[in-house]
């Protein structure tokens, strides 16, 4: 492999070579800084270039290494980080004006848990306002472009780091959910990603006035998109390493105890109405094919109702954004994302006073309804989106647009409600009239088994290959 091509190996086999000696950390992260001022121009997916400090760190770890001291899990592994998490000395502007300024003083736990284990942080990605899109674009930074085309919506909120990994800008992207801000990017860009469960990462950002709602603390998690299943293995463990910060982390190990016999998995096309796009089906055919091959046993079945439950779960939701939120993006917000609140409760009607309580504690039946099926079926393979991922700025589009990007995402932001993981892989590439663009499905896990899910991510992406590489293809055409 060449110095220039460094950048296309996954953060699994950076780590190994660096690790090893066979080659430096100054390298590794020089190859993508290389790589990141030759595209993100064009993509608008870093936001604030760290090359500096980073090849300053990449120094450090080279000469602690050299020094004999011992290697960190990600040693010399480029990773970026959202700008809606604390980076010590950096702005937490969360893609809104207002707070341009806010610089943070301590690093949030993720960003402590990446750099502790080695991994060095290259620039900070985009975001939409409030990170309450799944758009990303913002009169602070603008918007950010998928790599595969101006056709697709990069997603979000996550959307800076779905487009940075996936165009090679990093191995690893930081990002976070609490409806989908880390499995939209993923199903648009062709990423991988698992949405962790409920106390599974610590979180917290130690420059924020206040704390969350209770909602938003129960259905807001933080994660990593990657170019290869395996990267989640390899990164996970170090994410979901203690921090006292955050009371309510588990610190419970990454990989669970074997299953006996093979693994059930739940499966279903139920789309609630929504129409099932052929290349939706055809992804889910091949996610299943994959699985049944690698010794899963994969049946049909009807799911506990997840429209019900992701309906509930979101509309309690936007009751705590209203009653907890709406002054802030009146205030500080611009008219489109405005605008886009105003739809966002028209869609999904607020829950307030009595009826709020009630529909927040109503989460335990539905969250005990999924831990009795998931006795039997530890894996459920669904549509993550019924139809291929939606074009840019579709949600300011009225209510038609807001109910084709968030209103037909059911089995979105129902995990976020039920607090349980939920993985997004690529299991097809589809050539449609607008333009090429991957198509994820997702496979949900029990209670602290993402790594159940993710292995079921290797097994597809073992047989249907890894979507960046196909993406890199048409990239290098496309440039000459």
């Amino acid at each position: 492999m060449t110095q220039s091509d460094i950048w296309r190996l996954s953060a699994t086999e950076l780590s190994r070579r660096t690790i090893a000696g066979d080659l430096t950390a100054e390298a590794a992260v020089a190859a993508s800084l290389t790589r990141m001022t030759a595209v993100n121009p064009d993509l608008n997916a870093v936001v604030e270039d760290l090359s500096s400090e980073a090849l300053g760190r990449a120094q450090q770890l080279d000469k602690a290494r050299a020094s004999g001291a011992p290697c960190g899990p990600l040693h010399g592994v480029p990773v970026t980080i959202k700008i809606n998490v604390d980076q010590a000395g950096h702005a937490t502007s969360n893609g809104v004006s207002a707070l341009k300024d806010l610089i943070a003083a301590d690093d949030a736990p993720v960003v402590k848990n990446l750099q502790d284990a080695g991994a060095v942080v290259i620039g900070r990605t985009n975001t939409p306002e409030f990170s309450f899109r799944a758009d990303t674009d913002n009169p602070l930074h603008g918007r950010t472009h998928n790599p595969w085309g101006r056709h697709i919506s990069p997603g979000g909120s996550s959307g800076g780091a779905g487009a940075a990994v996936m165009a090679g800008i990093g191995a690893l992207a930081h990002g976070n959910d609490i409806g989908g801000s880390l499995r939209f990017p993923a199903a648009a860009n062709g990423a991988v990603t698992v949405k962790p469960g409920l106390g599974r990462v610590p979180a917290w950002n130690p420059s924020q006035s206040a704390e969350r709602g209770i909602l938003a603390q129960n259905m807001s998690v933080q994660g990593l998109l990657t170019r290869t299943a395996q990267d989640l293995h390899l990164s996970m463990p170090s994410l979901i390493a203690p921090d006292p910060r955050d009371p309510f982390h588990v610190p419970l190990p990454w990989h669970g105890a074997s299953p006996d016999g093979p693994i059930r998995v739940a499966f279903s096309k139920e789309t609630y109405g929504y129409d099932l796009h052929p290349e939706v089906d055809a992804a889910l055919e091949d996610a299943r094919a994959a699985l049944s091959d690698a010794g899963y046993l994969v049946e049909e079945t009807v799911l506990p109702d997840v429209f019900d439950a992701g309906r509930t779960g979101y509309r309690a939701l936007m009751g705590e954004v209203y009653a907890l939120m709406k002054g802030d993006v009146d205030a500080a917000g611009s008219q489109t994302v405005r605008d886009i609140f105003a739809v966002y409760f028209e869609e999904f009607p607020p829950f307030a006073g009595v009826e709020l309580l009630q529909m927040m504690a109503k989460r335990t039946q539905y969250a005990r309804d999924w831990s009795l099926f998931m006795q039997r079926y530890p894996l459920v393979l669904t549509p993550f989106l019924p139809q291929p991922f939606f074009r840019p700025d579709r949600d300011t589009e009225g209510a038609a647009g807001v109910h084709e990007v968030l209103g037909c995402a059911v089995y979105s932001y129902a995990m976020n409600f039920l607090g349980l993981p939920a993985a997004s892989v690529p299991s097809r590439l589809a050539e449609l009239p607008s333009g090429p663009q991957p198509i994820n499905v997702q496979i949900a896990a029990p209670r602290w088994r993402e790594d159940m899910a993710v292995d079921a991510c290797v097994a597809i992406e073992d047989r249907i290959g890894r979507m960046c590489d196909q993406l890199w293809q048409r990239m290098s055409v496309a440039n000459g």
